[in-house]
């Protein structure tokens, strides 16, 4: 496979993640935001968009701002339109390897990114919209394209960007003066009647940042985000060797996946923000790693502000 094609293919996987993940937390934080008193609230949106790896751009920076920022700049990959964006460039750069189903979502996605209204309850029906196109743009990917190493690529950065924006996602559990109720927290994630159906009765806070940090079988948890990425690794670099691995990434990925796993996990609240950092720290570590084996030297895109 070209070197173009296979960091197309991944970055659409990273975008469509990304552009999903931002939704989901705008989402969460719109309400909270908008019930603000104006200081309190200007305060809240410069931590937000810190936690997404951006800084405010002007001194007076507020919800309006942070509307613009996080949801509708196309300019700015790390935005929701800005991701979708980025994803359909790289699907049109890699016409030949994305199926015409994707192909078809991602540009009519595309289209309808400026129908919206960029107030508070337009920007609410906008992420609930980019939810279920990004929820299209995945179960189109899955259905008509060949799960070969093209699919590698894609569920590999699909995978990375997944561990990456639910650590943002825990991350944003202790800003706005107290935090989000971990009820909340679970339903951003997309993960309240499964951490329901898996503790039943014993809830508290614990409970619920480990079913998002370390749960096994989530699709959404850390740990399996962190897994899947470290199967596709292996998938794409089959290792015969008895002492090491050859693939940086997958040592990367190895080492935070086995810290978190084996990690006690009674002091989990306690220890998350030093948990978090370490998540996203390694994710980046392990895209810059990805593509200096895979892809080409260009300049890699990346998280404004992402750890490295």
């Amino acid at each position: 496979m070209l070197s173009r094609i296979a960091e197309s293919l991944f970055w659409i996987g990273r975008y469509i993640e990304r552009a999903d993940g931002t939704a989901r937390i705008l989402d969460v934080h719109l309400e909270r935001l908008n019930q603000m008193p104006l200081r309190q609230q200007r305060q809240a949106s410069r931590e937000l968009l810190a936690i997404m790896g951006a800084r405010p751009d002007t001194e007076d920076f507020g919800l309006p701002q942070l509307l613009h920022r996080m949801a509708y700049d196309t300019t700015n990959a790390t935005s929701i339109s800005g991701s979708l964006g980025a994803a359909r460039e790289n699907a049109r750069r890699a016409r030949e390897t994305v199926s015409a189903a994707v192909w078809e979502t991602l540009n009519t996605t595309w289209y309808g990114l400026s129908q919206h209204r960029k107030d508070v309850v337009g920007t609410f029906h906008f992420c609930q919209w980019a939810l279920e196109r990004t929820a299209m743009v995945r179960g189109s990917a899955e259905s008509t394209m060949s799960h070969d190493e093209s699919w590698h690529f894609l569920m590999l950065g699909r995978s990375l960007e997944q561990a990456d924006m639910t650590a943002r996602m825990l991350s944003t559990a202790e800003t706005q003066g107290g935090g989000l109720s971990w009820v909340t927290m679970l339903r951003c994630a997309g993960a309240y009647e499964s951490f329901l159906r898996t503790r039943g009765a014993a809830f508290d806070e614990r409970y619920a940042a480990e079913f998002l940090l370390l749960d096994r079988l989530f699709p959404r948890s850390i740990v399996h985000s962190l897994s899947v990425a470290e199967r596709t690794l292996q998938e794409l670099d089959p290792s015969t060797q008895r002492v090491g691995f050859q693939s940086d990434a997958r040592r990367i990925v190895g080492q935070v996946r086995s810290f978190l796993e084996f990690h006690e996990p009674e002091d989990l609240i306690h220890v998350l923000p030093e948990h978090t950092d370490r998540v996203q720290k390694a994710v980046a570590q392990a895209s810059n790693s990805i593509s200096r084996k895979y892809f080409s030297p260009a300049a890699e895109a990346a998280w404004v502000g992402e750890n490295s």
